[in-house]
C-alpha cells in the first residue's frame, strides 16, 4: 500500500493533492512540526535518513522530494496529468517541473530564513545589526528577485489556462506550493491577477479541497 508520511504545513500537501487528482489509493501517517523549532519530527528520519517531507513508502520502495514523487506518481498512474513525450506542451511540463524547487523556492525560503533572523530574541544591542542585515539582504537581493519570479510567471500564464498550455498538468501542482507561499509570505495578491486567478481556480478543484480534508489546515502564517 502506497502511504504518504505527510508533515503539517509542507510540500507533501502537493502529493496529497496529486494523488487525488489520480485517483491512486493511498493511506496517510501524518506528523506534527515540533512547536518550538517548527522543524520536523525525529521519527521522519525512521522513514528517511534526512528526516524531511514529503516521503512516501510504496511496499518496499521508499521515494522522497517532490519532483521524483510527482514523477514516480505520474508513471504509476500510466502517465496521467503528463503532456505526450515530444510535445512543446512536454517541453513546458519538464520546465516548470523542475522550475518549481529549483528556481522558484530558494528565494522563498531565503525570506523566511531573514524574516526569523529578525524576530528571534537576541540581546537588545545585537538586535538592530541582525534586522539590518536581514533587511538590507531581503531589500536588495531577495524581494527583488522573487518579484522577477513571479513577474516572469504572471507572464508566462496569461497566454495559456495552465502552465502547459490548455490541459491540467501535474506541473501546476508542482507550482502550487510557491505560489501560494508566496501568496501568504511574500506579497502576491491581486496586483498579479493570472497568478491569483490561478490560485482561485486550484483551490476550487475537487481533488485539491479533497486533499486538504486529508492532511489536516494548511497554511504559512507566522
Amino acid at each position: 500500500m502506497l502511504t504518504v508520511h505527510h508533515l503539517e504545513n509542507s510540500r507533501s500537501q502537493r502529493v496529497l493533492w496529486l494523488l487525488e487528482e489520480l485517483g491512486l489509493p493511498y493511506v496517510v501517517k501524518r506528523y506534527e512540526r515540533d512547536r518550538q523549532t517548527m522543524l520536523a519530527p525525529p521519527e521522519l528520519r525512521q522513514v528517511h535518513p534526512l528526516g524531511k517531507s514529503p516521503v512516501i513508502t510504496d511496499d518496499d520502495q521508499t521515494i522522497a522530494e517532490t519532483g521524483a514523487i510527482i514523477e514516480y506518481l505520474v508513471d504509476k498512474a500510466g502517465g496521467a496529468l503528463r503532456p505526450a513525450p515530444g510535445t512543446p506542451a512536454f517541453q513546458r511540463y519538464r520546465y516548470w517541473l523542475h522550475f518549481a524547487e529549483g528556481t522558484a523556492m530558494p528565494p522563498l525560503v531565503m525570506k523566511l530564513v531573514f524574516d526569523t533572523i529578525a524576530k528571534a530574541p537576541m540581546p537588545f544591542f545585537v538586535k538592530p545589526v541582525a534586522k539590518g542585515i536581514s533587511a538590507r539582504v531581503l531589500d536588495s537581493f531577495v524581494m527583488p528577485n522573487l518579484a522577477r519570479q513571479l513577474d516572469f510567471m504572471e507572464a508566462e500564464l496569461k497566454s495559456r489556462t495552465w502552465f502547459c498550455g490548455s490541459d491540467f498538468t501535474a506541473a501546476d501542482v508542482m507550482l502550487s506550493f510557491p505560489l501560494e507561499a508566496a501568496a501568504q509570505r511574500a506579497g502576491l495578491d491581486a496586483s498579479r491577477p493570472v497568478l491569483h486567478d490561478f490560485l482561485q481556480r486550484i483551490h476550487e478543484r475537487p481533488a485539491y479541497r479533497r486533499a486538504l480534508a486529508q492532511g489536516g489546515p494548511y497554511s504559512f502564517a507566522d
